[in-house]
């Protein structure tokens, strides 16, 4: 039988978000209800919010979640009621070109709930990313859920859905940072700090963070930088120079995503070094680069799409590796609140005061 929820709603572009009631249908052969315990407040949220990915409006909020399976579809294989999972955007398909290949982290399809869950009217609402986790319970595909172990801190883990693993995966999985490689990253928010937490965690030797607000060098410290720039103030390529023997860094991360910050990357790299793309431009933005630049500095230029991760692969060995002291993911949290202080969280991002809120619910 259908439910009914209380979820964080958005009805019109740059409305303020508003507690609604949700309906959601019985799961389709391959959905899961998830009864929701923990989900972050991303930037993502924000730009659904204020219309920035689309117009497919009211959106259901929320995407950085961990709960527990509360039901599930009569062919579903993946997850039994109780299991204890971190929802992904990425629910591979199996059976595209990528997939074909055995390079699923690229897959160019995904799944997602076969039904809909509506307000109580009957409209039909747009699950952030597929998933709309801002609400006590939601509703995806199998594929979207992976199990992880139950003992973990849930608003911790509940992270890897989207910014840590995106930043993390930017660092290890796109740019192949490995121990003795020098690392720079670009702009220090949770992204940001994730690239530079998961180039620490596999023994990059010189870590270089890069933004203006002092404070978020001053988090990245905690991650595991070794050296601070803050920008306005210095020369931001002739300084990851002087920190890396004259000659640039392996690894150089854009965790910003505007023209002038990717030309920075561009030029701050050693001349084989890894230009990473993790910041989300806008679709107005352009680059105007030499092609002589290009063909002359060499190394490679590549974009990081929610970190190049496999879930099924990567989320559990975040997990383990921070249920052992190794990555510090319960750091990220920088405060748990309420599903009513989302609006006011929306504001503490843009004021760039948090790392991570984390809705508990």
């Amino acid at each position: 039988m259908s439910e009914t929820v209380r979820g964080i709603i958005s009805l019109r572009k740059s409305a303020e978000t508003e507690i609604a009631a949700i309906v959601l249908p019985d799961p389709g052969p391959h959905d899961v209800v998830v009864r929701v315990q923990a989900c972050g407040v991303c930037h993502t949220d924000v730009a659904y919010r204020n219309g920035g990915i689309g117009d497919e409006f009211p959106y259901l909020l929320g995407h950085e979640a961990a709960g527990v399976v509360d039901a599930i579809g009569s062919a579903v294989t993946r997850v039994q009621p109780g299991d204890f999972v971190v929802l992904n955007w990425r629910a591979v398909c199996g059976e595209c070109r990528a997939c074909r290949r055995g390079r699923s982290q690229f897959c160019f399809n995904t799944h997602n709930a076969s039904r809909a869950m509506t307000l109580e009217d009957g409209t039909e609402l747009t699950p952030a990313l597929g998933i709309g986790a801002f609400a006590e319970k939601t509703l995806v595909h199998e594929g979207q859920c992976t199990k992880v172990d139950p003992r973990a801190d849930p608003a911790a883990v509940s992270l890897l859905g989207c910014g840590v693993m995106a930043g993390i995966g930017a660092s290890i999985n796109t740019g192949g940072v490995t121990r003795g490689d020098s690392v720079a990253v670009i702009g220090c928010g949770g992204v940001g700090i994730a690239a530079i937490a998961g180039a620490a965690l596999v023994g990059a030797t010189t870590i270089i963070a890069v933004d203006r607000d002092r404070r978020k060098l001053d988090w990245a410290k905690q991650f595991g930088a070794t050296d601070t720039l803050l920008a306005g103030e210095c020369d931001i390529v002739e300084s990851i120079r002087a920190l890396t023997g004259g000659v640039g860094a392996d690894v150089v991360i854009d965790a910003v995503g505007r023209p002038e910050t990717w030309m920075q990357a561009f030029n701050a790299r050693d001349l084989a070094g890894t230009l990473v793309l993790v910041g989300v431009p806008t679709p107005d933005m352009r680059l105007e680069v030499p092609m002589i630049d290009v063909f002359s500095h060499g190394g490679a230029l590549k974009s990081s799409w929610y970190g190049d991760c496999l879930p099924e692969r990567d989320f559990p060995t975040m997990v383990a590796l921070f249920r052992q002291g190794r990555l510090p993911l319960d750091r990220f949290v920088t405060e748990r609140i309420a599903l009513d202080d989302v609006e006011a969280a929306f504001e503490a991002i843009h004021a760039g005061t948090v790392l991570r809120s984390v809705v508990m619910l």
